[in-house]
């Protein structure tokens, strides 16, 4: 087994704010560098339901996908699949948590695992999402405190 990757952090705002900038305003902090296209004014779009599909539409309406939803039960919990770069048949299974703390903090838990299915690839792979995840939270974590910023 390789070992999952585990994120636990808190944000200044309501566990509801929390879950709809991750789940509807990615956009606004998803960094540009991290998705496929690379594109000025590309939207990230999460369809809130299980079985919606994770994706990016550039500006010029191609759309890529990233993966797919399993778990939606706002604003506690997101499950999905997540096959960015890399084949569908090699998607990744993604568990966020969203704790509520009181006073408007809320305690987000990340895990993602499922490396196996990557073969002998798996640990390089999950080193690099490793990198992907040290580089991305932080803009959420300000996106969360300042109403969304586009900091991509």
């Amino acid at each position: 087994m390789i070992a999952p990757l585990r994120y636990s952090f808190e944000v200044e705002c309501s566990v509801e704010h929390a879950f709809d900038v991750w789940t509807t305003r990615t956009s606004t902090w998803w960094p540009k560098s991290s998705t496929m296209s690379h594109a000025d004014g590309l939207e990230v779009i999460f369809e809130g339901r299980p079985g919606g599909r994770i994706f990016e539409r550039a500006p010029s309406g191609e759309e890529i996908d990233w993966g797919a939803i399993t778990v939606w039960e706002p604003p506690r919990r997101l499950g999905y699949s997540w096959h960015i770069a890399t084949d569908v048949a090699s998607a990744t299974e993604v568990e966020i948590k969203f704790s509520d703390l009181g006073d408007e903090k809320t305690r987000v838990d990340i895990e993602h695992r499922g490396w196996e299915k990557l073969g002998e690839g798996g640990p390089g792979w999950r080193d690099t999402n490793h990198g992907g995840w040290e580089g991305t939270l932080p803009f959420y974590v300000a996106a969360c405190t300042s109403n969304g910023l586009n900091l991509g």
